[in-house]
C-alpha cells in the first residue's frame, strides 16, 4: 500500500489517499470541501490538489470512504465524483440513524433516511477488495456518532476518523446527538486494542496541542500504553466519567450546524426555484 497524506490546517481534518502501486488503483478517506462560513461559499482548493497528485499520478480513484457524518467540515465527496466519474461513495449504513436522529432537528421534512444519497453503504466486517494489493475491512467503531466507522487496510493499518486522534490528544467526543460515551469506550477497548500492536493508526484530525508539529501515524501499542483518555487499564467508568464531564466544557464545532446537514446527503442539497442552494441553521 502506497499513501499520501493532505492536510486542511482550517478544519484540522486529515485526508488520505491509499493505493496499489502496482494496478494504481486508489481509494481516498474523508475528503473535505473547503467553506468559509462567513459568505457561506464553498472553494475546491484542497480538493484540486488532491486531484491534481492522482492524475500526475495516474491513479484510478475508485473509491470514497467517509468515516462519518462530520461535524467541523464539508466532504468533498461530491466535487470528485463530478471530476472523476466512476468513483462511488460509500459510508456505514448506519448512517440512516444520523439522518433519523438530525431531520427534526433541521425540519427536513423531505429527507428520505435510508442512506440512498450515498452510492454504497458499509456493513461491519465487510471486506472491499479494492485490487490484488489493496483489500478494506470496514469495522463499526461507534461513540463519537452511531455509524462511525474504521477501516482496516491491508490488516496493517487503521483508520479511525474522530474516534481516536493521536496519543498525546486522546479520543473523540461523544456529545453529539445519538452520541455515546459507553460505545465508544466499547469501540476502543473491544475492536482497536484488540487488534495486534503493530498495527497503524491514522486519524482522522490532527489538532497539534502545545504547537507541535502535525503528525498523523500513531500505532495500536502506543495509544493502549499512552492514550491521554484512555489507556489499557483505564476502566469503563472512568472513562465515561472523564468524557461527559469534558464534553460538558466544550464549544460546539463552528461549523456543526452547516456540516451535518451537508453531510448526512453527502452534499446532494438541492436547487431552489432560483437556481441557488441554501442550509438551513435552527435559531435556538
Amino acid at each position: 500500500m502506497k499513501m499520501e497524506v493532505f492536510y486542511d490546517g482550517a478544519t484540522f481534518t486529515l485526508s488520505y489517499l491509499l493505493w496499489d502501486e502496482s494496478s494504481k488503483d486508489a481509494v481516498l478517506i474523508d475528503p473535505v470541501l473547503n467553506y468559509d462560513q462567513a459568505s457561506s461559499k464553498t472553494s475546491t482548493f484542497g480538493a484540486d490538489k488532491i486531484i491534481k497528485f492522482v492524475l500526475e499520478n495516474n491513479l484510478k480513484l475508485q473509491w470514497i470512504f467517509e468515516t462519518h457524518a462530520h461535524a467541523d467540515h464539508l466532504t468533498g465527496a461530491q466535487y470528485f465524483k463530478e471530476k472523476l466519474p466512476g468513483l462511488k461513495i460509500a459510508i456505514s449504513e448506519k448512517i440512516s440513524i444520523v439522518q433519523e436522529t438530525f431531520k427534526p432537528i433541521y425540519n427536513l421534512q423531505n429527507l428520505k433516511t435510508d442512506g440512498s444519497q450515498f452510492d454504497y453503504l458499509l456493513k461491519d466486517n465487510e471486506e472491499i477488495k479494492i485490487s490484488e494489493n489493496l483489500k478494506i475491512k470496514t469495522i463499526n467503531t461507534p461513540g463519537h456518532t452511531p455509524a462511525c466507522t474504521s477501516f482496516l487496510v491491508n490488516d496493517e493499518a487503521l483508520f479511525t476518523g474522530d474516534l481516536i486522534f493521536m496519543e498525546d490528544y486522546g479520543t473523540g467526543r461523544c456529545d453529539f446527538p445519538a452520541g455515546d460515551a459507553t460505545d465508544m469506550y466499547n469501540s476502543i477497548t473491544q475492536k482497536v486494542y484488540t487488534l495486534p500492536d503493530e498495527v497503524k493508526i491514522y486519524p482522522g484530525h490532527d489538532y497539534q496541542p502545545a504547537g507541535r508539529e502535525l503528525k498523523w501515524e500513531s500505532s495500536v501499542g502506543i495509544q493502549k500504553k499512552n492514550n491521554l483518555h484512555l489507556k489499557e487499564g483505564t476502566t469503563k467508568e472512568e472513562f465515561i466519567k472523564f468524557r461527559q464531564d469534558r464534553d460538558a466544557t466544550l464549544n460546539a464545532p463552528k461549523l456543526l450546524l452547516p456540516s451535518v446537514q451537508y453531510n448526512i446527503v453527502t452534499g446532494k442539497i438541492e436547487p431552489e426555484s432560483n437556481g441557488k442552494k441554501y442550509l438551513k441553521l435552527p435559531l435556538t
